[in-house]
């Protein structure tokens, strides 16, 4: 399984695409900060994080995309613009048809360090580890995106087990009620069918005397 994690940002966004599966060495494909100038309108900020994002997506081709969930911060213009950025993110892979995952920033940490309130060395020395990496991903944001990555990887192929366990018990009780109607639909056709019979008047029969 591949996945493109995105930590959004509009001064500096971190993407990163790793590949592997739960219980295997991990592998990084690609990492990188997407930058947009500060002084730059905001319509052109987003459009160029529009093209980094499509490029990425069409040269990597990832199976899933995580971008980090954005909560309330106490600077309302840099939680917009994070907002935004990871909008943008989300809009490009449902173009690309890939299936998009949010996820809080405790979640990521937890996954990666077992801790929900580990600190960004924390996660990056975790994620050094997992991935094998010679040197720790540079600059923070590259660590915070393959981060999000490793916690889709690992959360979401236990997300889809439990998906298609679900689908199966559901099946199977479908297959459980059908079966139960059939059953009674057969009980009541055979009742049916002695009732008529009881109450058809049967025929004398008898020899003369």
């Amino acid at each position: 399984m591949r996945v493109l994690g995105v930590d959004p940002g509009l001064t500096r966004c971190g993407i990163g695409v790793i590949e592997g599966e739960p219980g295997r060495q991990l592998r990084l494909v690609a990492t990188d900060v997407i930058r947009t100038p500060a002084g730059d309108d905001i319509g052109a900020r987003l459009l160029a994080l529009e093209v980094a994002f499509d490029d990425w997506l069409a040269r990597h081709r990832p199976d899933a995309v995580a971008v980090e969930r954005v909560f309330s911060q106490h600077n309302v213009r840099t939680v917009m613009g994070t907002a935004q950025a990871g909008a943008v993110a989300i809009v490009c892979a449902a173009r690309h048809g890939v299936p998009v995952a949010l996820h809080t920033p405790s979640e990521v940490k937890a996954a990666v360090t077992g801790s929900g309130r580990a600190d960004k060395q924390q996660v990056t020395e975790m994620v050094t580890r997992l991935l094998r990496l010679p040197d720790r991903p540079r600059p923070a944001d590259c660590a915070d995106a393959l981060a999000l990555a490793i916690c889709h990887l690992w959360r979401g192929a236990a997300q889809q087990r439990l998906a298609a366990a679900a689908r199966l018990v559901t099946a199977q009780r479908q297959v459980t009620a059908q079966r139960q109607v059939t059953a009674q639909r057969q009980v009541t056709a055979q009742r049916q069918v002695t009732a008529q019979l009881l109450s058809t008047p049967q025929r004398a029969t008898g020899g003369s005397t």
